[in-house]
């Protein structure tokens, strides 16, 4: 760590704000037994839970509450931990908070950081970080399926693929570096075969990981889909449709949506963000120029992108929309009400957004576009900076590959590239972290977790 941690006591009110049933103040410290003592006028039994009176400094009953008592190293932090559970009322549970901090004056109490409970949880090997960081993503949960991927994450399951996979690393490292060692052996030219073998199989594991938390981090963050195309054509009408409400102003005259409308929906638990943008087309009018601008803007920022169609208009011109290559696009022609109704194929739909029909067929490809209409027990939810150490440690194993199949083999370098490359898989579950990164990873938590 690059400074010293303060690990004196904490204490925090772990309730949300506002009036509840309940209000939790929660303490977290290597020794609780002379707060206990201020408190209660006793030591409390390990997991034992207790009614009793909650008394300020000038013996005052504040409350009558629950308490429970759990002793280190078992506890959600690996500390002495201790629960008051009052009247869930502002006053009375702040009154509490203070109560507590009166207590453990002696033993320096302080009120804890955003964070700082998961955060000890995390240094004292109660969890590693990406297990904390599924906490947090478990309360800010969007959808279904975010909070049973974030318990899944939160259960070790990716963790314990990662650990899998630096594993397999160690032992090729391990041949590697004892040639290092030991020239005079050649060691590496025996085992040549086996080390290739080894890496190309950690490279398909890495491969196959990747590709399942690009799904953890669009669980996590919902699918943001944008709907594009020509004035008049519909796309309102189908925001509309998908959203099963009156989300847009929909009219027979074209332009009306100038600014981006979006709405969050969620299809068999997964978020989707759905943006209707205003229609492209040339035009002179400023207002509408600056509505198409933002249009661009967020079909460059897209997921996906329903492109609307009007089936009706034999002029449908879509030379002003240029989509980006690598972003998934759903061609879909609106109005077949009005014409000779049409089957749909793998690559078209063709709906009504008036009639409500076909509006299922493009939910269910929405998912399957994006691979997420089959779900899989192993699917956890994941972070961005998950998938930067994931890419970039499947970059340092590529080069040590290249290294490897050069003719004349240049051991340290290839050394270099596979601790390289396991140290970025230890910087998601923690192993290696700098005060920095966890005070930027756990500062978004709530005060109190």
């Amino acid at each position: 760590m690059s400074r010293m941690y303060d690990d004196s006591p904490i204490a925090a009110i772990s309730t949300a704000e506002g009036k509840g049933a309940i209000g939790i103040v929660r303490i977290s410290g290597k020794d609780l037994s002379l707060i206990m003592l201020n408190l209660f006028g006793r030591i409390l039994n390990n997991r034992h839970v207790y009614y009793l009176p909650f008394k300020n400094k000038n013996n005052y009953i504040i409350d009558k509450g629950i308490v429970f008592f759990c002793k280190s190293p078992e506890s959600y932090t690996g500390e002495d931990v201790l629960e008051l559970q009052g009247h869930g009322g502002n006053i009375v549970i702040h009154e509490i908070l203070s109560m507590c901090l009166d207590a453990g004056a002696e033993n320096k109490i302080r009120l804890a950081n955003p964070g700082e409970f998961t955060k000890r949880a995390f240094l004292n090997g109660r969890i590693d970080l990406a297990q904390a960081e599924a906490i947090s993503d478990l309360i800010d949960a969007v959808s279904i399926e975010a909070a049973k991927s974030a318990m899944l994450s939160l259960s070790g399951e990716p963790s314990k693929r990662i650990h899998e996979i630096t594993e397999e690393l160690i032992k090729t490292r391990v041949i590697i570096e004892a040639n290092i060692d030991f020239p005079e052996e050649d060691i590496i030219f025996i085992q040549k075969k086996q080390i290739l073998e080894s890496l190309e199989q950690i490279k398909k594991n890495l491969l196959l990981f990747i590709e399942t938390t690009k799904k953890g981090i669009i669980i996590k963050n919902g699918i943001n889909v944008v709907i594009a195309g020509e004035p008049n054509v519909g796309k309102s009408s189908i925001l509309n449709a998908l959203s099963e409400e009156e989300i847009a102003i929909v009219t027979p005259i074209a332009g009306t949506t100038r600014d981006k409308i979006s709405n969050k929906i969620t299809i068999n638990g997964i978020l989707i963000n759905i943006i209707d943008t205003a229609g492209i087309r040339e035009s002179n009018d400023q207002i509408e120029k600056i509505g198409i601008r933002k249009s661009l803007e967020e079909i460059s920022k897209a997921d996906l992108i329903l492109h609307i169609k009007d089936i009706s208009n034999q002029n449908n011109n879509d030379n002003l929309i240029k989509f980006p290559s690598n972003t998934p696009v759903l061609e879909i022609f609106n109005k077949i009400d009005l014409v000779n109704k049409i089957a749909n194929n793998d690559n078209i739909l063709f709906v009504s957004a008036t009639e409500k029909i076909g509006i299922d067929s493009i939910k269910n490809k929405i998912l399957e576009i994006v691979g997420l209409d089959k779900l899989e027990e192993t699917r956890w939810i994941a972070r961005e900076r998950h998938l930067f150490s994931l890419n970039q440690s499947l970059e340092h194993l590529k080069t040590s590959l290249d290294y490897l199949s050069e003719q004349e083999l240049r051991i340290d370098l290839i050394a270099e590239e596979l601790r390289l490359s396991h140290k970025e898989l230890c910087y998601i579950t923690g192993h290696f972290t700098t005060e920095n990164m966890l005070d930027n990873i756990f500062s978004n938590f709530c005060i109190g977790k």
